[in-house]
């Protein structure tokens, strides 16, 4: 079994899940106090983080195991839950690369986080460029219309 802590907490303006037009969205990551400013030392020095959090609000009879239509929506082929980015997942973890925008102390202002308030941040991870994918990057067609309207 694994254990964990969530690092903090998002103050969000976005207090119900909505599947897009997230682009405009600025949030707080509330790091709790048990850690000290030294834990975000320099993380305003990169331009964004990638943000690891728990989708606290999907009931444990919602979550996909399989395979479903993205969205629910059937004009979409049947995609196992592994090959989307839905929240009804097994381990209810998401993750989002955000712009960071400043910090204060504890606190880290982001935009384009897709999180609702009072989500559970379990890490928060600098983006480097090292780490992106070497290549061209290809998904299917039906991926790029889900998106249209997200961000």
């Amino acid at each position: 079994m694994i254990k964990m802590e969530p690092i903090g907490f998002v103050a969000s303006e976005r207090s119900e899940v909505k599947d897009d037009h997230w682009g405009m969205v600025q949030s707080k990551i509330l790091v709790n106090h048990s850690f000290s400013e030294e834990s975000l030392f320099e993380i305003e020095s990169f331009s964004h983080v990638e943000v690891i959090f728990y989708f606290h609000e999907v009931e444990e009879d919602k979550i996909i195991i399989g395979a479903r239509h993205p969205r629910n929506n059937e004009a979409y082929p049947l995609t196992g839950i592994f090959a989307q980015r839905g929240k009804n997942r097994p381990n209810r973890l998401g993750l989002t690369t955000a712009r960071i925008i400043k910090r204060e102390g504890l606190t880290l202002f982001v935009e384009n986080l897709d999180c609702i308030d009072g989500t559970p941040v379990l890490d928060i991870k600098p983006v480097m460029k090292e780490f992106l994918p070497k290549g061209s990057i290809t998904q299917p067609t039906w991926s790029h219309e889900l998106m249209k309207h997200y961000w």
